[in-house]
């Protein structure tokens, strides 16, 4: 195999990894990359690096780092492995520092060919005889071709016999974990109310992480090892960047038990409505997969042979709920609902609002009242361009509300409650309820439609259940709530909200803006956070065409809000380097990228490490920033872009003066805070420096 086509190669190896700091590790790993010509911008790509371990972190446990993310900057998939004598801290579960260090490296776009591989090696990385062989090996060449797959590890004397994990390269394919005894296959028409005492019990499980390379992998081969040290047979679908295969659906039929183990919605997730079900974020999968196994075949043992299981307390797990998380409470869960109809929801606002913004730029704000374009087109005019450009603008403002709708129904109970979702959204916009009408249809629709999916009903009329009486019963119900119900107070409690939006001025926008900025910068990217952002983002659907409506001032002062605390950290690491660690200052340089681009949770890193100071220094610089923008009157219709947008900005140098003064006092705060405490960081020793 020529060094091209190769995952990694010797150069790309570090046996001697010297840094002691986890961002100048990462930085020396990527240096080595670029090096290679496998990646074209350093500070580009470790800052797409910084920003997925500022998601979560990548620590495995064990000794194990696995830094990794999808980037532009990336030419094509690759490996840079380091190995740290000092140990370097990942926020491993078990809190060990990593020793081995993987630094994985996919492009946008990659193909499934190259994401195979790096799935492959994901899930490598559970078998001791491989780390062995790492933490052994003495040669760069031997360990690019291990982990290339070109020599295999030998297995450790103590080792119990085991089927080898797959070789990197081959598919990751869904796949039991041990092979069924003779006979005990699965069969679809297998007794409900789960194993016997002393059978061989039968789970199904799906695993997903938010970037699908590295913990949507780990979690399904740590699950099939657990699964065959408990004597039980388990089937596992990754929906990871390698693609997913299905499990079948006399797999689903014949399981006692699911185990979910993911950090996105799972997809068609109504394949498993009835089973007793374990749900859990992926690192659970990852550092707990004895326990989720046991917890499932208990769940299973417990099933009612009379029909279907519904969600009923794990005693011997400790209690709480087997479907639902045990770590979330309702209003976390009920956020991941709304922020999955946000989400979805973006795309269109971003579209509407950059091709409005470009019409009003083309043809000025007179442009709304053009004719129809259609018939009417004049390939020569800039105004039936512009027309053109505010009509197709405006099409797509027209789904924002039945898309959040759906997508909140679908974020509940699956695709079945798409449907409902979408017509409860589209009624809201008829009635005049906007995208509050649209939160109420879309929660409404899938919790109606969760509870009928989990409904015992006659033989006769389960086949139609789902593609006749579900849809039915729904679209109709949501339709009765939407027009006879809420429909119009929530009318009224939005054209209210509008127009206090679109008179707001002096003092009452100015409290506004502050108020923003203060829920932006507390919990950087958490839940508060997330609160104003979606109300900016959903009062973007009730702007219009109005070229300073209040709504546009309000996403306007979010925005600046959420730039100002990486930008404030980044200078102060900037001004003053003796305040801040090595690792703060490394984190600093890529803070200046994330947020220029409206990334807060570039200042997490800060954050977590002196929350005492940093959070009140963000606050104070996000709360001036989201005040001075109400003040000046700048405006916004994308909901995201940071300083790339600028030219959709209204009043762009009032609004960039407002993000420099956010800036400015965020880093002079937060250095006045950490200059009093009496102790400088640069001035502690590094381990092993002899002072």
């Amino acid at each position: 195999m020529h060094d091209s086509g190769r995952l990694i190669t010797p150069p790309l190896v570090d046996l001697y990894l010297a840094p002691g700091e986890k961002a100048e590790a990462l930085r020396s790993l990527a240096q080595r990359l670029l090096a290679e010509g496998r990646i074209t911008d350093l500070d580009g790509f470790l800052a797409d690096v910084a920003a997925r371990e500022a998601r979560a972190p990548t620590g495995l446990g064990e000794g194990i780092g696995v830094p990794h993310c999808r980037s532009a900057h990336v030419t094509r998939p690759s490996l840079a492995f380091g190995r740290s004598a000092r140990g370097l801290d990942f926020d491993a579960p078990d809190g060990r520092p990593a020793d081995l260090v993987f630094m994985i490296a996919a492009p946008d776009g990659a193909d499934q060919d190259h994401l195979r591989i790096l799935a492959a090696l994901a899930r490598r990385l559970t078998d001791p005889g491989f780390t062995g062989a790492l933490r052994a090996a003495t040669d760069p060449t031997a360990v690019a071709a291990l982990v290339n797959g070109e020599d295999a590890p030998a297995a450790p004397a103590s080792a119990p016999a085991a089927a080898p994990p797959p070789a990197v390269g081959a598919e990751p394919a869904t796949a039991p974990a041990t092979e069924p005894a003779a006979g005990t296959e699965p069969r679809a028409d297998r007794p409900a109310g789960g194993p016997a005492e002393g059978s061989r019990p039968r789970l199904v499980a799906v695993t997903s992480c938010p970037t699908g390379i590295a913990h949507t992998y780990l979690a399904a081969r740590a699950l099939e090892q657990a699964a065959a040290r408990a004597g039980a047979e388990i089937r596992v679908e990754t929906q990871g960047s390698a693609g997913s295969t299905p499990l079948a659906p006399e797999v689903i039929a014949a399981a006692d038990a699911v185990i979910l183990a993911h950090d996105v919605e799972v997809r068609d997730r109504g394949r498993f409505a009835g089973k007793p079900t374990v749900d859990v974020g992926v690192r659970a999968g990852v550092s707990r997969a004895d326990e989720l196994v046991a917890r499932a075949v208990r769940a299973a043992r417990a099933a009612d042979p009379a029909g279907p299981v519904r969600a009923g307390p794990d005693r011997a797990a400790g209690g709480g709920p087997v479907t639902g998380r045990r770590e979330d409470h309702r209003g976390s869960r009920l956020r991941q609902y709304l922020m999955t109809g946000v989400s979805y929801m973006i795309p269109f606002v971003a579209a509407g609002g950059l091709l409005i913004a470009l019409a009003f730029a083309i043809g000025g704000y007179e442009i709304s009242s053009a004719a129809s374009v259609v018939g009417h087109f004049d390939w020569d005019s800039r105004q039936s361009w512009a027309a053109m450009l505010f009509q197709t603008g405006t099409a797509a403002f027209g789904f924002l509300v039945p898309v959040l709708s759906g997508y909140i129904a679908y974020a509940v109970a699956d695709r079945p409650a798409l449907a409902p979702g979408i017509v409860g959204g589209a009624i809201s916009v008829a009635v005049g309820a906007g995208f509050l009408g649209g939160l109420v249809s879309g929660l409404a629709a899938g919790f109606l439609v969760r509870w009928m999916v989990r409904r015992r009903v006659p033989g006769a009329i389960r086949g139609i259940m789902p593609v006749v009486v579900i849809p039915l019963v729904s679209v109709a119900a949501v339709g009765f709530l939407m027009f006879v119900v809420v429909g119009s107070p929530i009318a009224s409690a939005m054209s209210g909200l509008t127009n206090w939006l679109n008179s707001l001025s002096g003092t009452n926008a100015i409290l506004l803006g502050v108020l923003l900025g203060a829920m932006m910068a507390f919990d950087l990217g958490g839940p508060l956070n997330k609160v104003a952002y979606t109300f900016a983002a959903g009062a973007l659907t009730t702007a219009g065409s109005t070229p300073d409506a209040g709504s546009l001032k309000v996403m306007a002062a979010v925005m600046a809000a959420g730039m100002t605390p990486p930008l404030g950290m980044a200078l102060a690491t900037t001004v003053r380097a003796r305040l801040f660690t090595r690792e703060e200052r490394e984190n600093g340089k890529a803070a200046w990228v994330l947020g220029a681009s409206f990334i807060t949770e570039g200042a997490i890193p800060f954050a977590a490490a002196d929350p005492l100071r940093v959070i009140p220094a963000a606050m104070a610089g996000s709360m001036t920033a989201g005040g001075l923008v109400m003040a000046f009157g700048s405006t916004l219709r994308a909901p995201h872009g940071g300083i790339w947008v600028l030219p959709l900005i209204g009043s762009p140098f009032l609004y960039v003066l407002a993000v420099v003064a956010g800036t400015l006092v965020t880093a002079l705060l937060v250095l006045l805070l950490k200059g009093i405490r009496g102790k400088d960081p640069a001035a502690v020793p590094e381990p092993g420096s002899g002072v």
